[in-house]
């Protein structure tokens, strides 16, 4: 008994060509990923090794070569000597200030802008569609054309150089951005939930923080990751607005790196350097799965 033509080819396997594994375009692919993981990590390898390395070893010119006594005195040293100015602190007084501006800033900008893209998705209210073009203009709007305009207000209320000052101003530059992700991400959940809140007696608030929250995980922490990023690293609005005693991290470690007292200390300099990048680097690697799945969240209405 002979078998079907069709049944007997399915058990040949598949016919055709195998693809190649190894084309000119996947060599391309990985020779280009490989430069760019290069271009990336090879800049962290050598603040790594230097910051590991004592100050007679770095003069021996080799940057790449593993140190041949290993030492932390460095991180020590930038963490709580170094200098910044004619101050000898180190890198820890801007870390406490840098915490003391984030944390607000991330609180009351995340709020704000979650409540307003909230109340934009699902209330309606009138004038709604201005209100988000101005908040959308003021994203693309360079920082840099509002400084002088708002040092003279800081100054006519008497705030400037101060906490607050620096707290106020990443919380307004902080809501054009977040909320549009909060917008677009309450604008894909369905109507259908808001109504049936509604015809059970709930008001703004009791929807906001009974409904939306619990199902905003995802894209609070994207907001969380952005504010953590933009603040953490945020030097101009510092340098102008925070004040002598409040200078961030990333002021510090400008002053560090730019002390003309005695010899470039280049290990101290990169171990400041890393140490001022820890904080966003474990917020983002510590929460990085759900930054896609929040941005993406809001992309298709359904």
């Amino acid at each position: 008994m002979t078998m079907p033509s069709s049944v007997a080819k399915v058990m040949e396997g598949p016919s055709g060509h195998k693809p190649q594994h190894l084309s000119p375009a996947r060599i391309g692919l990985y020779a280009f990923l490989v430069i760019a993981a290069l271009f990336f990590l090879l800049p962290l390898y050598v603040m790594i090794v230097t910051s590991l390395k004592s100050m007679p070893e770095i003069r021996q010119g080799n940057i790449f070569a593993f140190p041949q006594v290993w030492t932390g005195e460095a991180w020590v040293q930038a963490w709580s000597t170094a200098c910044t100015g004619l101050e000898c602190g180190g890198i820890s007084v801007g870390f406490w200030n840098s915490v003391k501006i984030l944390i607000p800033s991330m609180i009351m900008s995340i709020f704000i802008s979650s409540l307003t893209g909230y109340a934009l998705s699902f209330w309606r209210v009138k004038g709604a569609n201005v209100l988000f073009a101005i908040l959308l203009l003021g994203a693309f709007i360079p920082y840099q054309v509002f400084i002088y305009p708002l040092v003279l207000i800081y100054r006519s209320v008497g705030v400037y150089s101060t906490l607050p000052c620096i707290i106020i101003t990443h919380t307004v530059f902080g809501l054009p951005v977040l909320t549009l992700l909060f917008r677009n991400y309450y604008s894909s959940l369905p109507m259908e939930l808001f109504k049936a809140a509604r015809v059970d007696g709930a008001g703004l608030w009791q929807i906001f923080f009974r409904l939306m929250i619990p199902m905003s995980i995802p894209i609070l922490v994207v907001a969380g990751i952005l504010q953590v990023t933009g603040i953490w690293n945020d030097f101009l609005f510092g340098v102008v607005f925070a004040g002598r005693e409040n200078f961030p991290m990333t002021v510090q470690l400008n002053n560090i790196v730019n002390s003309t007292q005695g010899e470039k200390l280049y290990n101290v300099n990169m171990a400041a350097t890393i140490l001022t990048a820890l904080v966003p680097l474990i917020v983002y690697f510590g929460s990085g799965r759900w930054f896609v799945r929040g941005i993406t969240a809001g992309a298709v209405k359904g």
